[in-house]
């Protein structure tokens, strides 16, 4: 293997990338827009929920109920209903997310001690949202009987001893604050990554095909392996590249803090550009065209991106997709991707996702070697 062949090659595929203005667009402008887009939209944080209220006990205890409900800054108060047509109206035109209804006889049930029943209906179209605001409102109620118990058994001090009860001190490491983005972005990043560096190197060789210029490399004394490595080695350092324009995007415009080691996840990341830029290499070799290398590619991004535990947890999947899971490079990727931002793991967590990429990568550099030849297909 000849140092110096490699190094004009590198430099050959170097300059006819940067010299592809729509090339670099791809690499470098795409890949931030990418995140930009799945940053802000792929968020399961729900503010501002429409909320319609259709009070029929029209007392101090609902207005109070309501307020409550209002202060916890999620519910936005939208419509006062008066008809219970008007329900199946708002809902029906999803111009409500829910609606919140009060029977009669609230005030009266509550002064009593008696305990009342209020309404929460919603659209389970969106089955995660519904979850979601579902919780807000429980946590809501559970706080408004809370305050009510207590303030009973203030007035009933002299005839009532204290009853024991059950105090719940919460508290959430890693994300404080529980901002999905800070879940979301740090996969997203591995995500972008994966897609460009798989479409780059898919087109490596095929486009040499189309071209003709693969004839003229053919007739040079470099070898397949050599060619392989001078195919490869400039998209990895564009993906470095890349990987840095990301998390720059990633730290100062969503503010995601990186609790663990920067040089760490710099070199996770080669060990997962081995599996992604093996596996674009190997797509390469078994496509003719950039039309044909695009559609495989599009093959194994969709599985991947699917199984990666990116939006759908693994561990709800069945059996048989958690098995090929396992399969999934990326997987690890972004275990590693979320452990560094997130809990600042290090290679003492870390090593055995570590060692699965590693061996990934190597299989699949080994196969797309194996099918490799410097020649015309």
């Amino acid at each position: 293997m000849n140092g110096r062949r490699i190094g004009r090659l590198l430099k050959k595929e170097l300059i006819q990338t940067t010299r592809d203005w729509r090339m670099l667009f791809v690499i470098f402008f795409s890949s931030v827009v990418q995140l930009l887009m799945f940053g802000y939209v792929v968020s399961t944080d729900v503010h501002n929920v429409a909320t319609a209220v259709y009070d029929q006990d029209h007392s101090a205890a609902s207005r109070q109920f309501v307020d409550r409900l209002m202060s916890s800054h999620y519910f936005t108060y939208e419509y006062n209903l008066t008809r219970p047509v008007q329900v199946d109206h708002l809902l029906d035109a999803t111009r409500a997310q829910v609606i919140i209804s009060i029977p009669r006889g609230f005030a009266q049930a509550m002064a009593c001690g008696k305990g009342a029943e209020v309404q929460a209906i919603m659209d389970g179209t969106d089955a995660t949202t519904a979850r979601i605001i579902t919780g807000y409102v429980s946590d809501v109620v559970q706080g408004y009987s809370t305050q009510i118990a207590l303030a009973r058994m203030a007035r009933m001090r002299g005839t009532l001893t204290r009853l024991p009860d059950l105090d719940v001190r919460t508290r959430v490491w890693y994300n404080p604050e529980l901002h999905s983005m800070y879940y979301m972005v740090p996969a997203v990043l591995g995500e972008v990554l994966m897609i460009i560096t798989i479409m780059l190197t898919s087109l490596a060789i095929v486009k040499e095909k189309e071209n003709g210029t693969l004839e003229q490399l053919i007739v040079t004394p470099i070898s397949a392996l050599e060619l392989m490595i001078g195919k490869t080695l400039p998209f990895l350092i564009i993906g470095l590249l890349d990987l840095t324009l990301i998390l720059l995007v990633a730290v100062f415009w969503f503010g995601v803090p990186i609790a663990g080691s920067v040089p760490l996840l710099y070199a996770c990341g080669i060990l997962f550009f081995t599996n992604s830029l093996g596996l674009g290499l190997l797509v390469s070799t078994l496509s003719h065209t950039q039309h044909e290398a695009m559609l495989t590619t599009t093959f194994f991004i969709v599985p991947a991106f699917i199984l990666s535990g990116f939006m759908f947890p693994i561990d709800n999947m069945p059996w048989i997709m958690q098995l090929l899971a396992y399969l999934v490079p990326v997987r690890y990727f972004l275990e590693i991707i979320r452990g560094i931002f997130l809990k600042g793991e290090g290679v003492d967590t870390l090593w055995p996702q570590m060692l699965i990429l590693a061996v990934f990568g190597t299989v699949i550099i080994t196969i797309a070697a194996a099918r490799f030849r410097k020649r015309m297909v």
